[in-house]
């Protein structure tokens, strides 16, 4: 036995369990809010503030993750971050209205941002790299499992018992986890300099600006210019944040790991794929239940063969990656997620239910696979002085991609009614409109692999057991 070895192992599950536990809040209201709705008093349409609020409470503090750990030390900060969510999600459950909820998902929101990346960063800081393919499978899986469990089990809970449960189980985990960051992770101390505030205040307009406009693009009922105006002066604002990371003697958030082609290809590509996976857990539901007028039980239940594809995958990843390298999964694999798209784009009401479940299975073992590999090559090359600016860039674009990828989901859906004639709103969907939707998400896939392809045989060589082909 190892006790080095196994702290790291220990660490890196909690991690993965404060992952999980801030993915599935991001999702698990989606199914509750009817019932939310009521008790608060407003049209259901409306609670989508707090989702929002959440997401972007997420994206904006995430720059500060790395700084606040190395400034304070990473054990004090994790520990805290894992308080303020816990407290917040006490907050949640005990909200009488829409305001006072939308201001406890913010301060929860600003929990989680702090929570995932430094515990990221306390695992990545001490893992060899020949132990990094191990972890990084470990890390991954609530990015996989926490979208499809959420919808069906906040659905689950909120009939069941309430909907305040949602927010309350989240306090017995919370607790455990605290005592378990108190006795696994040490306060290793690191150099910071000077906050940047202009970097953090650039950064966090422009990213909630992005964000907003994305959004704002898929609804019909608001005017169009709300959503240029909101996306111009996002990308404006970002544009501003990059070129002053650039220039600044101490930036917030350090640009450097964007160099390495390994990062780069995790940065861009795997971005694309993030965006396209994203995408599914809100048009797979909406297929189910508006274009072939299924039920939520039926629709949520099929969601179930994605999780196991999922977990199926996960014996044979590293195998998969050691045996056939970085490049060759990562195009390979690619094509078959973008292939699996185009399938789902082929699906009718009258497609037997046995060949649905197969095809959502195969989709969760190849989607299981391009996570891995993506953010294990992200890593593979980062040297331990620039691993802080690369967990932070990293969880800023993952959290990124986890709220464009619903808002693409929905522009495909609008642009597919409105190249149809359809009526606006979701009511007016088809299941053509669907169909159309997935060949748009597929095509956005297709388009990760290009940087893939481009790697050389050897990229990531240094996580993987294998020699260079």
């Amino acid at each position: 036995m190892n006790p080095a070895s196994d702290r790291r192992n220990l660490t890196a599950l909690l991690v993965a369990a404060v992952f999980f536990m801030e993915n599935l809040d991001a999702t698990v209201i989606s199914t509750s809010m009817p019932a939310m709705a009521r008790d608060f008093g407003v049209a259901p349409e409306h609670l989508s503030v707090g989702v929002s609020a959440y997401l972007v409470a997420l994206t904006v503090f995430i720059p500060i993750s790395g700084w606040a750990a190395d400034r304070c030390g990473a054990r004090r900060i994790f520990a805290a971050a894992i308080g303020v969510f816990t407290f917040a999600s006490l907050l949640c459950a005990l909200s009488q209205g829409l305001w006072s909820f939308t201001a406890a998902r913010t301060l929860q929101g600003i929990g989680g941002a702090m929570m995932v990346p430094v515990g990221r960063l306390v695992v990545l800081r001490d893992t060899p790299k020949s132990d990094m393919v191990r972890v990084i499978a470990i890390l991954t899986w609530p990015a996989l499992v926490a979208p499809v469990l959420g919808p069906p089990v906040g659905g689950w809970i909120s009939t069941a018992w309430s909907w305040h449960w949602i927010f309350l189980l989240n306090l017995p985990l919370g607790l455990l986890a605290l005592a378990a960051c108190l006795l696994l992770v040490r306060n290793g101390a690191h150099a910071a300099g000077r906050f940047d505030m202009r970097g953090f205040i650039l950064s966090g307009l422009g990213f909630a600006l992005f964000m907003t406009g994305l959004e704002l693009a898929s609804r019909a009922d608001l005017p169009g210019w709300w959503w240029v105006c909101a996306l111009l002066l996002g990308v404006a604002l970002l544009l501003a944040a990059a070129r002053h990371l650039l220039r600044a003697p101490n930036p917030l958030l350090g640009l450097a790991p964007l160099r390495m082609a390994t990062f780069r290809v995790c940065a861009v590509g795997g971005s694309l794929f993030r965006c396209a996976i994203g995408s599914a857990p809100f048009l797979v539901p909406l297929m189910f239940q508006v274009g072939f007028g299924w039920d939520a039980v039926q629709a949520g239940t099929l969601l179930l063969w994605l999780f196991a594809g999922n977990l199926l995958m996960k014996p044979t990843t590293s195998w998969i990656m050691n045996r056939y390298g970085f490049r060759r999964t990562l195009t390979v694999n690619g094509l078959l997620v973008a292939a699996g798209f185009a399938l789902c784009a082929l699906l009718q009401e009258s497609t037997p239910l046995p060949l649905i479940a197969l095809l959502l299975f195969f989709t969760g073992m190849t989607r299981s696979l391009q996570f891995t590999a993506y953010n294990t090559i992200g890593f593979a090359d980062v040297p331990q002085d620039h691993m802080r600016d690369a967990t932070t860039l990293f969880s800023v674009l993952q959290q990124m991609n986890a709220g464009m990828g619903i808002a693409l989901g929905a522009l495909a859906l609008s642009v597919a009614r409105l190249l149809h004639g359809s009526e606006a709103g979701q009511a007016g969907a088809g299941a053509g409109d669907f169909r159309l939707a997935f060949w748009l998400i597929a095509a956005l896939a297709l388009a990760g692999t290009v940087d893939s392809w481009r790697l050389p045989k050897d990229a990531g060589q240094r996580v993987l057991k294998r020699k260079a082909a």
